[in-house]
């Protein structure tokens, strides 16, 4: 009997919280932009996690890609491996829900090959400090600088489209923003010498700048997938 009273009472919360008719709402391109959410968070806490657990690395003065070299660094390569995966995926999600004006398929090609940059960056580790430079931490360097460099291109491909799309124009000027960042923090980064007290700090803020960007458009990517699912 009193198992009997609580099912009722659960079947009741379920009821109103509607979550049937919240899934009911998702669609391939709630999917896209999960996808986009998902891998940013993932870099963060296969970074930091490394980090945490290697008292001699120092978030501020050490680069990203040495920390790939620590005991448990297969977690961050983990993460930019996700985050690369998961970004191609996402530029799938704006190709479909965004407005297409000028540079629009080139912003998109360029996310494209950022995202196998990641991809690059993660399968292939750098070299250690002071140590004749091999096959593959030239391929990472070569494929980092890649990266950093080709994300400002591509966003500022896609302000004209998010400029005239209303669906996305509210993010137009946090884009405007962060391709501002991008250069900035681009530069600084090749000022900065490894060797340097704040080259890890310079290179973080230049990461978290991109993904903070993907992360944003994801969310809005998976509000307007929601709102098409009320529509169908």
């Amino acid at each position: 009997m009193m198992m009997d009273i609580k099912l009722k009472l659960n079947l009741n919360i379920i009821q109103k919280l509607r979550l049937p008719a919240f899934f009911g709402r998702m669609n391939i391109h709630s999917a896209l932009a999960i996808a986009g959410a998902m891998g940013p968070l993932m870099l963060i806490a296969g970074d930091l996690t490394a980090a945490v657990s290697n008292p001699d690395y120092s978030l501020v003065q050490n680069s990203i890609s040495s920390l790939a070299l620590t005991r448990i660094g297969w977690l961050q390569t983990i993460g930019f491996l996700a985050l690369g995966l998961l970004v191609e995926i996402f530029a799938a999600g704006l190709l479909f829900n965004m407005k297409r004006e000028r540079w629009f398929h080139a912003g998109i090609a360029l996310f494209v090959i950022f995202g196998f940059a990641l991809l690059l960056i993660g399968a292939f580790r750098t070299d250690p400090i002071g140590v004749a430079r091999t096959i593959e931490g030239r391929i990472h360097g070569l494929t980092a600088t890649t990266a950093f460099s080709l994300f400002p291109v591509a966003i500022l491909c896609l302000i004209p489209s998010i400029k005239r799309d209303d669906n996305w124009k509210d993010l137009y000027r946090y884009t405007g923003v962060t391709f501002i960042l991008a250069v900035v923090l681009l530069v600084t980064v090749r000022i900065f010498q490894e060797q340097s007290g704040w080259f890890g700090l310079a290179e973080r803020l230049l990461v978290v700048n991109m993904i903070l960007w993907v992360e944003v458009a994801a969310i809005k990517l998976f509000i307007l997938s929601l709102k098409r699912g009320v529509k169908a």
